[in-house]
This record gives C-alpha cells, structure tokens and sequence, in this order.
C-alpha cells in the first residue's frame, strides 16, 4: 500500500528528525506529500503572572519553533508541502488536517517525554475518531 498524503506530528525536539526521515522514507516511492504539524508552547503555562510580557513571549516561543521547522524542512531533502504550527488541543488539529487534506497516513513518535506523550494521546484520539492509518515511531 502507498500512501499518497503523510502528516507527521513533530516537536521541538532533535527526535523530530528521525519522524521526517521516516515519513520521507515512505513518501519517496509514491511521491507523496508530507505536511509537518506541532503544537505551539504557551507562555502561559509557565508564568500566569506575568501579562503584560506574554505576548513577545508569546511571539519569541512561535518564531522559535518556525525556525525549527523551516530545519526540520531543510534537513528533509524531500519537499515538504506544509508546516502547520497549532495551539490547543493536537488530536482535533490532526483530525481537521485528515478530513479537509486526504492525508492517510497519521506519524508520531513513541517516547516519554511529555510533549511526546500529548502526541501519543491525540494518536489514540486519531485512531478511535477516524480511519486514518497511525504509525508509532519509536524514538531514542
């Protein structure tokens, strides 16, 4: 089976590599698209304290995290047809993105850290709420 259009749920996080290798190890035969997707920290998280500062925070933490997918994108040597950096809730961001763009394939890495593991569970989310084929990757 080839797939024909792949989302791949990243992190800021040098594991998001091996997701966009592997996504473009199995896009390549097919000539599929890729479409990268994150989720956007909230400064808010951190410090409710501190309004007045939050939105340069908050503009600081998303020019961050685009420079790290334009990386992601740069490293990829495949064409990556989109980037989508999203807030709130990732599981309803992957499941627009499958409906509305015929993605059939669904990439997330397996691993303990924390943003990893609201990945794990919006997979869990894609899975029931879908039927999208989700692939686990097992990270280092």
């Amino acid at each position: 089976m080839s797939y024909q259009h792949i989302l791949v749920a990243v992190a800021v996080s040098p594991e998001s590599q091996q997701l966009v290798e592997k996504a473009v190890s199995i896009a390549q035969p097919a000539n599929a698209k890729i479409t990268l997707i994150t989720l956007a920290s909230d400064p808010e998280l951190y410090n409710q304290f501190a309004a007045p500062m939050m939105e340069n925070l908050r503009e600081l933490m998303l020019e961050e995290t685009q420079l790290f997918i334009d990386e992601l994108i740069a490293k990829a040597h495949y064409p990556i047809t989109e980037s989508v950096i999203a807030t709130g809730e990732l599981s309803q961001h992957i499941l627009a993105i499958c409906n509305k763009g015929s993605v059939d394939l669904v990439i997330c890495g397996n691993h303990n850290h924390s943003f990893f593991s609201k990945i794990i569970c919006s997979a869990k989310a894609v899975v029931a709420s879908s039927q999208v084929d989700v692939l686990l990757v097992p990270l280092g």
